[in-house]
């Protein structure tokens, strides 16, 4: 890693492309504007969705996630991109072929859990789901590492009715409450290390498909930006990182 002191720092989750029912595609010239301003970017898991994803044969998805990865890169050499895992693209053929762009991309890092940038900590936010530790995350992500198989036509459809019906806006707010969210988060960092008696400061995380902004909890500060899905709420987040203290997981 290569940046400045005090860096210009962008973060964006839950893309879910590959998915027929993202809209992130009508964001691209946005990623792209804030790419080209940024000396780091940070894209924090289910960028990609391969268990929903749309494709005639099973190379396809990762070849595509490649190609807009590798994109990325080539248009904004200036800019260091960390690509962190999230359980919808922790796939096999993909991780593989991570390693792969991470050779051929000097401005492209991959991350299996996390990463901390100074006093700012990015992950997914999978953890928010229970009880988290290093060794539970780890069992959950890779239980269907080797049979991570697309959905059928069947669920497919039952989830394109729900999302034309509006019906998947309530659950975010049921299902991930900001203040259990924040708990479980400020848990799973204190085991890893990286809580705020370490010096962490604020978290930017996915998953929950919630917008949040400045949510204070345990001395930390938490931010995400939702999701470009329909109904959702959706932003690319900025913020500046101090590069003096970068570590990864």
């Amino acid at each position: 890693m290569h940046l400045p002191a005090k860096a210009k720092c962008y973060f964006v989750s839950d893309l879910h492309l590959l998915a027929r029912r993202s809209n992130a595609p009508r964001y691209t010239a946005a990623i792209w504007r804030a790419a080209a301003q940024a000396d780091a970017f940070v894209l924090g898991g289910d960028i990609f969705d391969f268990r929903w994803a749309r494709a005639r044969c099973p190379r396809e998805p990762v070849d595509e996630a490649a190609a807009w990865l590798a994109e990325l890169a080539k248009d904004f050499p200036r800019c260091e991109f960390h690509f962190v895992l999230g359980n919808h693209d922790f796939h096999q053929g993909f991780i593989d072929r991570l390693n792969r762009l991470e050779g051929e991309w000097a401005n492209l890092f991959w991350h299996p859990y996390f990463l901390r940038l100074g006093g700012n900590v990015f992950l997914h936010g999978d953890v928010a789901d229970g009880r988290a530790t290093p060794e539970s995350l780890r069992a959950r992500r890779t239980r269907g590492l080797g049979r991570h198989h697309r959905r059928g036509w069947l669920p497919n459809l039952c989830y394109d009715l729900l999302v034309a019906s509006r019906l998947h806006k309530p659950l975010p707010f049921l299902v991930y409450p900001r203040k259990r969210v924040a708990r479980r988060i400020l848990a799973y960092l204190d085991n890893i290390g990286h809580g705020p008696q370490a010096g962490v400061r604020h978290v930017y995380f996915g998953h929950t498909h919630r917008s949040l902004s400045h949510y204070r909890f345990g001395g930390l500060v938490f931010h995400n930006g939702g999701a470009p899905i329909k109904g959702v709420r959706f932003r690319i987040l900025q913020t500046e990182t101090q590069s003096d203290l970068a570590q990864v997981g």
